[in-house]
């Protein structure tokens, strides 16, 4: 994809696609605002497929699951053949990634991630936990990357940890609606030292009331992890253009925010979930446009370096972590 051309997107799936995001994910579609044009319909079509493929697992009875892990694979196998489906929202899907040069081993590992949530309730040690954070969120981040022209494959590193950070913060904030639903994201290295090593053989119960003081330390450590990955996203900003650049810096910060939240309540995962309010939001648009505007002496440089478009394919072997 050149760095002016506009991706493949029919206006009517572009605008059905932000209808579902709006209804869906409130803060990735305040940031999808701030893209410039020629990208902003890619990025709601390849974040709507996203969604698709989560809510068609999750909506699934467990013994449907395997099923409609099938049928979105094939789905997949028949777009990166170059094939339609029939569905506008699937096909441009497949017609941004080809446009976009983005390697469909990202949404494969995106599936592989939701099969792990269909096969494992829990986790031993923090480094499977972030492999899982890869799969579903990492990949998001590679992806968002060719959609939005990164032009630098040394900036796919923060491209996935900056997905991966979010994940982390989700894991933090649905402590209990994920116990709800028979799952238990927190490992079982961090859940040993608070002596809740016995927390797993629970799941499938109600949430023991007696755990919640002790999560605290837990989540906290969790957010902790999450704040390095943050931190660590930061050098991948000034390869992406200034507007790119400005939406995720913007969704960067309301994520974060997210955590902070979490923090103000005292890491209580019995508390409520974690809600940004909108006027946090706005500020946060607006730091993420003064750190935009302040990298404009570095992105002329990269610029003048004539960086070319991703060409290596970042798996989770190969990712550099923080």
């Amino acid at each position: 994809m050149s760095g002016t051309a506009a991706l493949p997107v029919p206006p009517a799936v572009a605008a059905e696609c932000r209808r579902r995001i709006a209804a869906g994910s409130k803060s990735f579609a305040l940031a999808a605002r701030l893209l410039p044009r020629r990208c902003r319909s890619g990025a709601l079509v390849v974040y709507a497929w996203c969604r698709r493929a989560d809510d068609a697992i999750d909506r699934s009875a467990p013994a449907a699951r395997p099923a409609a892990l099938a049928a979105l694979h094939e789905e997949l196998d028949l777009l990166a053949a170059g094939g339609a489906t029939g569905d506008g929202a699937l096909d441009a899907f497949g017609a941004v990634a080809r446009a976009a040069g983005m390697p469909f081993h990202y949404p494969r590992e995106l599936l592989a991630g939701m099969r792990m949530d269909s096969e494992r309730a829990t986790y031993a040690e923090v480094r499977p936990l972030l492999h899982y954070c890869y799969r579903v969120a990492g990949t998001v981040g590679l992806m968002m990357a060719h959609v939005m022209g990164l032009r630098d494959d040394s900036a796919l590193h923060a491209a996935a940890r900056l997905g991966m950070a979010m994940q982390l913060t989700n894991i933090c904030r649905d402590v209990v609606e994920d116990w709800e639903l028979g799952r238990l994201y927190l490992p079982q290295a961090l859940l040993a030292p608070a002596r809740l090593g016995h927390l797993p053989a629970l799941l499938g119960g109600p949430f023991p009331p007696a755990a919640r003081d002790p999560l605290r330390r837990v989540v906290a450590r969790l957010l902790d992890l999450a704040a390095r990955f943050y931190a660590s996203a930061e050098e991948g900003f000034p390869a992406l253009p200034w507007r790119a650049a400005l939406s995720i810096r913007a969704a960067r910060g309301i994520y974060a925010a997210i955590g902070g939240r979490i923090r103000v309540a005292g890491c209580d995962v019995t508390a409520g979930r974690a809600v940004v309010p909108l006027a946090a939001k706005l500020r946060a648009a607006a730091a993420a446009a003064g750190a935009a505007a302040a990298e404009t002496p570095a992105r002329v440089r990269a610029g003048r370096a004539r960086f070319a478009p991703p060409q290596r394919v970042l798996r989770f072997a190969d990712l550099e972590l923080p």
